[in-house]
């Protein structure tokens, strides 16, 4: 099993990338995992990001689903379900001829308006109707499935709903989790992991490892208020991000 041959400043970001996201899966400021496939793609592929940083992703939810089961708001979980599926074979249908640029810069205005909204009136004060849940369950699976960046779409869901702090960690490490199976059979038929990609997965295992621990410690030492002032901070730094990415 070979690795990749990625210089220096790859490894650097593509370990940095792999670190906030374990971060992100022990379910503190969840929006800082949205980062990672445009942080690594400034040194490779987005395509090639996403191959290298599924395997990783499942490890963690095996880390982080073990830490959070039970504390899930389970209902919700099965609402979103059906459009993370659908929203997953629109990207396996789509991949091929979709141009990566324009998802990248909707992505982007989304969370910047998602940001936005927040500051200026709290999700948990304004309860969203369940229906919802389909079209943030399609945009959560369609934008996880290209670029591992679910999290805007699931969040305008789920920070309405009213959730307290432990049970919207757990109900969004959960469909992530469950979003992150439903990748694994299209990204191995497109070839989107291979053995290389597979073989330096399997050496960042150990960051993400570390991620997670850090994630789980971060979470439990900041409060409520103070973390989701976090996520829109994040969701803000992503939808900048995206947007320059885009237009680079």
């Amino acid at each position: 099993m070979s690795l990749p041959d990625y210089s220096l400043l790859a490894w650097t970001l593509i370990i940095l990338s792999t670190y906030l996201t374990g971060v992100s899966k022990g379910g503190f400021a969840g929006g800082f995992g949205t980062l990672s496939v445009p942080l690594m793609a400034l040194a490779i592929g987005p395509i090639e990001a996403a191959g290298l940083l599924l395997p990783l992703l499942l490890v963690m939810d095996a880390f982080s689903v073990k830490a959070w089961w039970g504390h899930q708001a389970t209902r919700e979980v099965y609402r979103l379900l059906p459009g993370m599926a659908a929203g997953v074979a629109i990207g396996t249908l789509t991949i091929g001829v979709l141009d990566e640029d324009v998802v990248r810069l909707l992505l982007g205005i989304i969370s910047l308006l998602f940001a936005a909204y927040m500051l200026r009136r709290p999700g948990a004060a304004h309860p969203i109707a369940t229906y919802w849940s389909l079209p943030a369950g399609i945009g959560c699976g369609f934008t996880s499935f290209l670029a591992h960046a679910g999290a805007p779409p699931l969040n305008l869901y789920l920070i309405p709903r009213g959730l307290d702090k432990q049970t919207f960690i757990a109900t969004c490490v959960i469909g992530f989790a469950a979003v992150n199976l439903m990748k694994l059979g299209p990204y191995l038929w497109l070839g989107e992991i291979n053995l290389t990609s597979a073989g330096a997965s399997l050496l960042l295992v150990p960051v993400a490892w570390a991620g997670v621990r850090s994630g789980l410690w971060l979470q439990h030492r900041v409060n409520e208020r103070l973390f989701y002032r976090l996520i829109i901070i994040a969701m803000a730094i992503v939808g900048v991000q995206l947007i320059l990415k885009a237009l680079g």
